[in-house]
């Protein structure tokens, strides 16, 4: 029997427009779930936030930036890493974007604008229905969308629709604008930063 090797800290981020969920195929050389469909996730970085996390692995995987609404909930699952097992711990966060062009890493995966009531029959798994689930108030039907609608509003985002057009106070000078800092998405972050 394997023992626990290690815990691991993980944020995904559900990102909802237009009534519509982010889902994205991973690539087919990943070791963990390959081609799998779900919501962009990942491992936290040293000394990392949950939710700053949540929109870097958003940007990383997606090239969309964001902004957290709300924590959702937290899940946990065990996997295999190497023959060990490693205890998952993972923070959900209902995201607004602030963009909307996708720009995958790999040319073998896909992504899909998915209303909640068509993501079991696109492929998405159970763990990642569930976290969805808990993001649109309990329910993958129009009825979570209205419930998520009434509790943080719609979801749309701003004016601008790249990173491009992000207002200049909110783009750090001397850098590419191309690249919004973190904490233009995550307002608390910017108090965090020396």
């Amino acid at each position: 029997m394997n023992q626990i090797a290690a815990d691991t800290y993980l944020a995904a981020a559900v990102v909802v427009h237009d009534g519509r969920v982010l889902i994205v195929r991973r690539s087919y050389r990943e070791r963990f779930l390959p081609g799998a469909w779900g919501v962009p996730c990942g491992k936290l970085d040293r000394g990392e936030s949950a939710a700053s996390g949540a929109l870097r692995e958003l940007k990383e995987e997606t090239g969309i930036l964001g902004t957290i609404v709300a924590h959702t909930g937290s899940s946990s699952f065990l996997s295999d890493y190497r023959g060990r097992r490693v205890h998952n711990h993972q923070d959900n966060f209902l995201v607004r974007p602030l963009t909307l062009d996708v720009v995958l890493p790999s040319a073998d995966q896909a992504h899909r604008w998915a209303r909640p009531a068509e993501l079991a029959g696109a492929g998405v798994d159970a763990y990642n229905l569930e976290v969805i689930r808990q993001a649109l108030g309990g329910r993958l039907d129009a009825a979570g969308l209205r419930a998520m609608t009434a509790r943080y509003g719609r979801l749309a985002p701003p004016p601008f629709s790249s990173p491009r057009s992000l207002p200049e106070s909110r783009v750090r000078r001397g850098r590419r604008p191309v690249a919004a800092e973190s904490w233009a998405a995550d307002p608390p972050a910017r108090h965090r930063r020396p």
